[in-house]
């Protein structure tokens, strides 16, 4: 079976259903910071072993599609040594489990919500609606905030791969718990690895390493504390590394190419070595950049994924170098949260292949070769907290629904371009403003050059203290899509909007026209 969009839009498999929203927003945050472990409690850094999450095996193959099912389910893992922390995972696993795919095998995936009704301490409904963020994907499988799978019921998501190989990342989207939901462990990696990529000789295997930070806060029983801080954010005063504390990573002398998701709630790093050698970055959020670019640190959004290479074989074996986080303004900072993780040298044999950086990794990239004599039309988004509110434009998520999902911010035609600015002319709170469905090219900042390492495409911009971001896109595609702020207290309370891309040809299915169904599962994948 082909799940090409135009097979999509033609196919009756998918009938319209109503949507029962959730009409109350819970105030599910502890409001006191009275229980946190103290930091007598929390692990040195450096001290628990790095480890990679599990990668996903299909459960079911045929000529064109691998078939998955994640269960979202409750489960207990020893994030802090000695400590029990209940979370929620899919497929019991903190981070979720890898996916690797090829480009141009399609992948089906089944999410079961298999959650409790109520969260036991937070008291709020865990439904969800899972976002392949990075994905090209169909409206109704894109992870629409208000399209909610509740405990009991599952959804299944189709995804074509069709694009150029990069690091996308699932979560939860679900409508103002997003943060709650991602907080508690419902995130992963989703890789798409392309002919183009293979042949350049960049690290494959154990040297291609999946690299996901967060942050976290903890009660003295080991459980998760989640505060708002005046819904401005929520920052731990632990550093995790794919679920683990600080860890320590045995590394040969040798090129690793790292797969670095910041997957925080609401804090953004600025990343660097403890030598101060630098590192090369060879690809941003949709994948590789032009040519690579050696930098000694870099700013890293939520939500932003950057492709570091980090060369090894220099140092002598036993030296330690430490990820270090320069933290950027408006970030809750504690003891140590000014490091990330250790790299530890090994003296041990490695294989000497796929152990380069080309001069030139993709540089005929369209979304990079677009150009500004191209656009058609120029937009601001302006964002900013209006009475206490997080808004775009002056109008949030609540407007879109008011309108029964008709309101969008802009429409614009299949296959244009244009030029859109995000305008942040606050000095107490940056944005990592995430457009949906395209990649596009950052023209400048304040009138000046983007950094050298955002010059890649990208689907996240960071839009920084009193800062005006431009960007170049083009839009293919059809139906409506979600623009959001990726500081998930933010997105939480309705820093969402929503534009629409008109196909007059092949009109795109509604976002909700592919319902979730009840548990047990009524059909096979």
């Amino acid at each position: 079976m082909s799940f090409s969009r135009r097979d999509f839009l033609k196919t009756g498999l998918f009938a319209s259903a109503a949507v029962s929203l959730p009409l109350q927003r819970f105030v599910s945050a502890q409001t006191t910071l009275a229980s946190r472990m103290p930091a007598s409690k929390l692990p040195k850094p450096f001290t628990t072993p790095f480890r990679v999450p599990p990668v996903a095996v299909p459960f079911r193959t045929d000529e064109e599609t691998d078939y998955y099912k994640i269960a979202m389910a409750p489960m207990t893992a020893e994030l802090v040594p000695g400590f029990r922390t209940p979370m929620y995972a899919y497929n019991g696993s903190v981070p979720g489990p890898t996916i690797r795919v090829q480009r141009g095998r399609q992948v089906a995936m089944r999410h079961s919500n298999q959650l409790p009704a109520r969260h036991a301490t937070l008291k709020y409904e865990p439904y969800s609606s899972v976002h392949l963020h990075g994905s090209p994907s169909l409206p109704q499988y894109d992870g629409y905030a208000s399209d909610i799978t509740r405990p009991g019921q599952y959804k299944d998501y189709f995804y074509p791969n069709s694009q150029a190989g990069r690091t996308m990342w699932y979560h939860d989207h679900g409508l103002h718990h997003t943060a709650e939901n991602v907080y508690q462990g419902l995130a992963a990696m989703y890789i798409v690895e392309d002919p183009q990529e293979a042949a350049l000789g960049l690290p494959i295997g154990e040297f291609d390493v999946p690299m996901i930070l967060s942050d976290a806060m903890f009660n003295a029983d080991g459980s998760l504390l989640f505060s708002l801080e005046d819904q401005s954010g929520m920052y731990g005063d632990v550093i995790l590394v794919n679920g683990a504390p600080w860890p320590a990573m045995k590394v040969k002398r040798r090129k690793y190419r790292f797969r670095i998701l910041n997957a925080s709630v609401s804090r953004s790093f600025r990343l660097s070595l403890s030598t101060g050698d630098p590192m090369t970055v060879i690809g941003t959020d949709s994948g590789l950049m032009p040519f690579p670019v050696k930098t000694t640190n870099f700013r890293h959004g939520m939500a932003e994924r950057y492709d570091v290479v980090i060369d090894f074989a220099k140092y002598k074996p036993r030296t330690r170098v430490t990820l270090r986080n320069t933290s950027p303004k408006n970030n809750v900072n504690y003891t140590n949260t000014n490091v990330v993780m250790a790299f530890d040298v090994v003296a041990d044999a490695f294989d000497p292949t796929n152990n380069s950086v080309p001069s030139e990794l993709n540089p005929t990239c369209p979304t990079m070769a677009l150009q500004v004599s191209e656009a058609v039309q120029t937009r601001r988004f302006k964002l900013e907290r209006r009475k206490g509110a997080w808004t775009i434009n002056g109008t949030t998520w609540d407007k879109v629904v008011a309108s029964n999902y008709r309101h969008v911010e802009a429409s614009v035609k299949k296959d244009s371009v244009e030029i859109w600015e995000f305008e942040n002319d606050s000095g107490g709170w940056f944005h990592p403003l995430h457009v949906h469905l395209v990649d596009f090219k950052i023209l400048s900042r304040n009138g000046v050059a983007p950094f050298a390492y955002e010059q890649g495409p990208k689907d996240v911009v960071y839009v920084g203290e009193n800062e005006l971001v431009r960007c170049l896109i083009k839009f293919e595609g059809s139906g409506k899509y979600m623009i959001h702020c990726h500081n998930l207290i933010h997105e939480d309370h309705d820093m969402m909007t929503q534009f629409e891309i008109i196909d007059p040809e092949y009109p795109a299915g509604d976002p909700f026209s592919a319902p979730c169904k009840n548990l047990p599962e009524e059909y096979e994948l």
